[in-house]
């Protein structure tokens, strides 16, 4: 291996890092909203609300 190479090669690790760093923001993004459009956060509290009720004794 040359040292061009070896100069190279963390660079673009670094750029393929960031790169799926940006795709793995973007899904999530997307994910997020789609739920949004199917009014999945209220199932989520409701939840949630069941749980720590469970937890404190009361549900």
């Amino acid at each position: 291996m040359t040292m061009a190479e070896k100069e190279v090669r963390p660079v673009a690790n670094r750029k393929h890092r960031q790169i799926l760093s940006w795709l793995l923001l973007i899904a999530a993004i997307c994910m997020i909203g789609f739920g949004i459009l199917r009014d999945e956060q209220a199932v989520v509290l409701k939840k949630a609300i069941n749980i720590c009720l469970e937890c404190i004794g009361i549900g």
